[in-house]
């Protein structure tokens, strides 16, 4: 069974009142949406059915008319031939043949009237599917964003997102070591010299001082060695 039995019954529904009952309105409203899509492939179906039956009556009329005007000849023809007799049976042909186009015109009056009461129920029918889509769409994007902000707060107070910080807290505590390392290399680059170190110092210098003065006596010209 569907939900709505008739068309009639969908043009008069309220879309709302329905999701607004339903436990799965999400559910409900495509349910919604396919029956009224399968109703109007009906309706237009029916229509098209009925406007097929009217073309087909317009065209049986068409030739009931050509029938008539040739019964009517052959009526004339037969009068003039002095066959009374042959000319009444043609003009009674004649009459059978107007009063089928009379009832095949009747029936197309009321096909007339079925084809209204399509067109009517086809708008109506449209009306309440855009309705029904609206709902739909509104449900969606409620739903979406829904699901949206139940992921972010998943994410925010997941364990995912708290191992992340975890992580960095790791990252961070390896360059303060890192940092650390480099840090005590430096130590003691500042302190004053021992009394060992400066006396090691002095020996050093005077090294330096000997080396220097052996140099340069080894550079002099032999004049200037005279002279001294």
């Amino acid at each position: 069974m569907g939900i709505f039995s008739r068309t009639r019954d969908i043009v008069a529904a309220n879309v709302t009142d329905i999701l607004d009952k339903a436990e799965d309105p999400a559910k409900m409203v495509r349910m919604i949406i396919l029956e009224m899509e399968e109703t109007l492939v009906e309706v237009r179906a029916s229509a098209a059915r009925t406007i097929a039956d009217q073309k087909e009556m317009k065209r049986s009329i068409v030739k009931l008319e050509q029938l008539q005007e040739s019964w009517k000849d052959k009526a004339e023809l037969a009068l003039s031939k002095d066959r009374e007799d042959l000319a009444k049976q043609a003009l009674v042909e004649k009459q059978k043949a107007s009063d089928m186009a009379d009832r095949l015109n009747g029936e197309i009056e009321i096909l007339d009237e079925s084809l209204k009461a399509y067109e009517q129920d086809i708008a109506k029918l449209q009306g309440k599917l855009r309705e029904a889509r609206s709902r739909q769409n509104n449900i969606s994007a409620r739903l979406e964003t829904a699901e949206n902000q139940i992921k972010l707060r998943d994410l925010y107070n997941g364990d995912r997102v708290q191992d992340a910080f975890s992580r960095f807290e790791m990252l961070e505590r390896h360059v303060d070591m890192a940092e650390g390392r480099a840090d005590s290399l430096a130590l003691g680059n500042g302190q004053p010299k021992t009394l060992e170190q400066e006396i090691e110092d002095l020996e050093a210098g005077d090294k330096v001082e000997a080396e220097l003065a052996a140099m340069k006596k080894a550079n002099k010209k032999p004049s200037e060695t005279k002279e001294a």
